[in-house]
């Protein structure tokens, strides 16, 4: 986590000084918001994987390997060609785009956006594609050590800052390759599905080239239109739940789910409308009307929220199941809270209210917040202030400056 925060704040500093700045603030807080509750789902192992590697090892291997750098090497190719199905297929088939969309659903391109990732990810469908590992006898730790690894190594490509890399580009993927995968111009869609080596693509025919003459653009088709990362990663599945509830015929219901991504019933499209973006060179950003001081706001709930967070993470070891499930509820309630601000929802309000009362109703629980008064003394009353703080603040924005907001707008539609 800190790693990648500078190299975020590195990255902004380099774009302001080279009259770039792609990482806007509001952005980049709900991409690092967003990569907040992917951590914490992780952490909480909330997922299900319906078939374990361990069992096709067990099953399967026609030999029994070391640890040596080969077996790390057949796991990292492996693994490589695993993620490029499992993307591809995310981009392809409706029901697993909704995982997927979160990651693409910035406007921008840069560092942050890389820790937009899933949290409505719930079974793991595709351990099958690791089989290539489980004939060799690849030990499960093995997989496990290289799959964050993995990951990790495609954090750095998420940036424009970077030009095409001469004979690179032949063989891993660059952030010229990956700018095509993140454009939603109709030359570049579903195109670049590798993660560290192009090779996958141009050996399945989905590679793209980034051409001169066409400068990406950046987002999903279907706008968030959203700096609410948990809303965002349950859109495309709401959606898809309210066409299937729509559609007349019973094939279409199902086949829905399964389709092509995109896909609607017949006439859906004029029936029921959804925002799309038709010319990708002519459309308004995502940026709702706020002041300084919300974006000022919105930066320390960040920082408050990480802090929160990081203490979690370094005594996940010795809180029990509840208050693991307590803690990790209290960070979604939270990120949800500032978000909904951060949007100029009034809800925002009623969140915040809910986080309060959760938040105390653990202090008074546990007479304690999770343990905290072992390492910092003065830690619940820190907690009690931050809580109170929140509230206020809250309540500020959402009646004072909001109301402002609303004002205005109703100025500007009597002018017009």
């Amino acid at each position: 986590m800190p790693i990648f925060l500078v190299l975020i704040v590195i990255e902004k500093i380099y774009g302001y000084y080279k009259g770039e700045d792609t990482v806007p603030l509001m952005d980049g807080i709900s991409s690092l918001s967003s990569g907040i509750t992917n951590a914490t789902k992780d952490v909480l192992g909330i997922s299900l994987t319906l078939i374990s590697y361990n069992w096709f090892v067990s099953k399967v291997a026609f030999f029994t390997i070391e640890n040596t750098f080969l077996t790390y090497a057949i796991a990292f190719i492996v693994i490589d060609f695993y993620g490029y199905w499992t993307h591809r297929w995310s981009h392809q088939i409706n029901i697993f785009w909704n995982k997927h969309a979160i990651h693409h659903s910035s406007e921008e391109f840069n560092l942050a956006c890389a820790l937009r990732q899933s949290i409505s990810s719930f079974v793991n469908l595709f351990t099958f594609l690791l089989l290539p590992a489980a004939f060799f006898g690849v030990p499960s730790i093995v997989i496990a050590t290289i799959l964050p690894i993995h990951l990790f190594l495609q954090f750095w490509y998420h940036t424009k800052h970077i030009g095409k890399m001469g004979f690179l580009e032949k063989i891993i993927v660059t952030p010229s390759h990956h700018r095509v995968h993140h454009a939603i111009n109709k030359e570049y869609l579903d195109k670049n599905h590798g993660q560290i080596f192009i090779i996958w693509d141009k050996l399945f025919g989905t590679f793209q080239e980034e051409l001169d003459a066409v400068p990406a653009v950046y987002g999903i088709t279907r706008p968030a239109q959203t700096w609410n990362p948990i809303k965002i990663n349950f859109q495309h599945l709401w959606l898809l739940t309210k066409d299937a509830w729509h559609a007349e015929k019973w094939m279409d219901k199902l086949k829905i789910w399964f389709m092509p991504t995109g896909w609607r019933p017949e006439h859906f499209e004029e029936k029921y409308p959804v925002q799309k973006i038709e010319d990708v060179y002519h459309f308004e950003k995502y940026n709702p009307k706020h002041s300084e001081r919300l974006k000022y706001w919105s930066l320390f709930q960040l920082f408050a929220t990480l802090g929160l967070v990081s203490y979690f993470f370094a005594n996940i070891g010795i809180l029990a199941p509840l208050q693991l499930l307590l803690y990790g509820l209290f960070v979604f309630i939270t990120i949800y809270s500032y978000s909904e601000l951060m949007d100029t929802n009034k809800s925002a309000l009623l969140w915040e209210v809910l986080k309060v009362t959760f938040g105390f109703g653990c202090l008074y629980f546990f007479n304690d917040w999770f343990g905290i008064s072992n390492s910092l003394p003065f830690g619940n009353l820190l907690i009690s202030i931050y809580l109170l703080l929140s509230l206020v603040m809250t309540f500020y924005f959402v009646n004072q400056e909001f109301k402002s907001y609303s004002e205005l707008k109703i100025k500007d539609r009597l002018r017009s």
